[in-house]
């Protein structure tokens, strides 16, 4: 089999999982539960969650200007859940991919080819 219909074969299905993923996000993140998160759940059940902090540290990151919760700020409310999916996608995606680039050596540039063979 040639090396270059594998590779159209794995980017088709690179494809279609960030295609499917970003579907996903889109469509389905309205509908996410209102209902707080496990840990918002355990502070309210514990009673401890009127001690938090005033000046939360999450504040102090630098994409807290930009998201809300789980949704944009400054976008419209009916599309700001969808596009903070999207966003978190694309963003999800691309430190994988990157992480996978760096992290697994490449077949072709082997030091020691098998093509001799």
């Amino acid at each position: 089999m040639s090396s270059g219909s594998d590779r159209q074969r794995h980017r088709a299905l690179l494809m279609a999982g960030l295609g499917t993923a970003l579907l996903m996000a889109v469509f389905l993140s309205p509908f996410a539960s209102k209902a707080p998160d496990g840990l918002d759940r355990v502070s309210q059940d514990l009673k401890f969650d009127q001690k938090e902090m005033q000046a939360k540290p999450a504040q102090k990151l630098p994409f807290y200007a930009i998201f809300n919760e789980y949704a944009l700020r400054g976008v419209p409310a009916p599309i700001a859940k969808p596009l903070a999916g999207l966003a978190g996608t694309l963003v999800t995606f691309g430190l994988a991919w990157s992480a996978g680039k760096l992290l697994v050596r490449n077949p072709s540039k082997r030091s020691g080819d098998d093509s001799r063979s």
